[in-house]
């Protein structure tokens, strides 16, 4: 592993980690410092005027399971779901979600929605949260590890795969929290991006699992629960425990949809929309095999982030 897990650990690190935990659950531009364009940008100097007939959304148009420019992944169909009850078409636009991302569609009016934004995310006026979900544990059921806990003894001996976001090594949560527990030279890193032009880059990590490469994956919920679902050998996944080292170190995150700050009303009409069509959603995300995590009932974090940031 060549990241120097130790030196990461301080104050900063825990900042980064959050900036990666993030990227890690959108793809997102915070950690990535180049060649980050897949594909034509959404930036356009001369954005279109707002048509009301129109939801315009921008998505990653290679990551499975969020989504694809083929309209194959659980945002894509979510995204259907919305529009048909605003009773507007959606204008798909098409852009790697790494650094620029949300500059480059909400900010500069290049879009009217995006999906996959955390809770209370200070770049975007969102939503309410439409599956809470966890960083999870995959191994082949034909281990039997029945691996559950980041305290987990056994840890210290099993080749481990960690995400890493960005061409700078920046670690992602369960990275640092390993490290925390002095598992260091187990680990194995895969670059969260990979190569782009092969389909889904993330999901190298969840092969290497499946082809004994590597013993256990810790990735995040929706990328292990789908590509798991994939695998022709057959895989556990299982969200890890605890649920968080710190409030900077944390494993569980609420997701939800981005608008323009200027769009308090929008934002209001896809809320109601959310709740109507809450069941279709979860079914969604259960043919996709997205693990979800419920909200204890003294967990209050999530709605504190979107009181003091959307």
């Amino acid at each position: 592993m060549s990241s120097p897990f130790l030196n990461l650990l301080c104050a900063p690190a825990a900042r980064r980690a959050i900036s990666a935990a993030v990227g890690l659950l959108l793809v997102l531009p915070l950690s990535a410092r180049a060649a980050d364009d897949c594909c034509p940008s959404a930036r356009n100097s001369n954005p279109a005027p707002a048509d009301s007939h129109v939801l315009r959304i921008t998505a990653d148009p290679n990551n499975l399971p969020f989504s694809n420019q083929q309209l194959e992944g659980f945002e894509n169909k979510i995204a259907e779901l919305i529009a048909q009850d605003l009773g507007v078409k959606i204008e798909w636009s098409w852009r790697a979600q790494r650094r620029g991302f949300f500059r480059e569609t909400l900010k500069d009016n290049n879009a009217d929605l995006v999906l996959g934004a955390p809770a209370g995310y200070e770049r975007a006026l969102t939503t309410a949260p439409y599956y809470r979900s966890s960083y999870a544990f995959v191994y082949r059921k034909d281990r039997a590890l029945d691996l559950r806990s980041l305290d987990d003894p056994r840890l210290h001996d099993l080749k481990i795969g960690v995400q890493l976001v960005g061409d700078d090594g920046a670690d992602t949560p369960p990275a640092h929290a390993l490290a925390a527990r002095g598992i260091i030279n187990n680990l194995v890193g895969f670059t969260l991006y990979g190569d782009y032009t092969q389909p889904n880059p993330p999901a190298r990590i969840i092969d290497a699992v499946a082809s004994g490469d590597i013993d256990v994956a810790v990735a995040w919920g929706p990328l292990a629960g789908y590509f798991a679902k994939q695998s022709q050998v057959p895989l556990e996944v299982v969200p890890v425990s605890p649920q968080a080292d710190s409030p900077a170190i944390r494993f569980v995150f609420a997701i939800a949809m981005g608008v323009r700050r200027k769009d308090p009303e929008l934002k209001e009409r896809i809320d109601e929309i959310l709740v109507k069509r809450h069941p279709e959603i979860e079914t969604i995300l259960e043919e996709y095999g997205v693990p979800r995590v419920p909200k204890p009932v003294t967990d209050t974090a999530d709605t504190k982030t979107e009181d003091k940031k959307g």
